[in-house]
């Protein structure tokens, strides 16, 4: 077995313990360097915040351990991940991400999230939800002193 199959297959056991306590069939495991950093379940029948997914509270407890940025990462989740926790590796760093359930097997019981990823990658007029654009110019001086106060000197 490799060792992209053992962490998967751990991801997977969470999942198991979680729904046999009532949670979701969603476990992570994320690991840096081939070593595991932490493991996580979804949470949302625990906590009732809907952003209590398994792979985002993997990156919230390694963010904490080693930085916001997460190079070197790979996160096995036991399904396919949803556009919000894709965003979030993609903004941390996320070297690699592998998963055993497709959108396409989570369908048939109400758990896939492709018509989220669908919506989301449409125009912002597009979408279903009503977004509202209000440009304002005091964010560019809001921007322009955040980026003087990070820049190098």
């Amino acid at each position: 077995m490799t060792q992209d199959q053992q962490h998967l297959q751990r991801a997977i056991a969470l999942a198991h313990t979680n729904v046999a306590q009532g949670g979701r069939p969603f476990g992570a495991v994320l690991t840096r360097h081939g070593e595991v950093l932490v493991e996580a379940v979804n949470e949302i029948h625990l906590t009732q915040d809907p952003t209590a997914h398994a792979e985002l509270l993997a990156i919230r407890a390694a963010s904490r351990q080693l930085g916001a940025r997460l190079e070197g990462c790979v996160i096995y989740a036991s399904g396919q991940p949803c556009p919000m926790c894709l965003s979030a590796m993609y903004l941390c760093g996320v070297e690699r991400v592998v998963f055993a359930a497709s959108n396409a097997m989570a369908e048939p019981f109400g758990l896939s999230t492709a018509a989220i990823g669908q919506q989301v990658g449409l125009p912002p007029s597009e979408q279903r939800l009503p977004i509202q654009h209000l440009p304002d110019a005091a964010m560019t001086a809001l921007y322009r002193q955040w980026k003087a106060q990070h820049d190098p000197q």
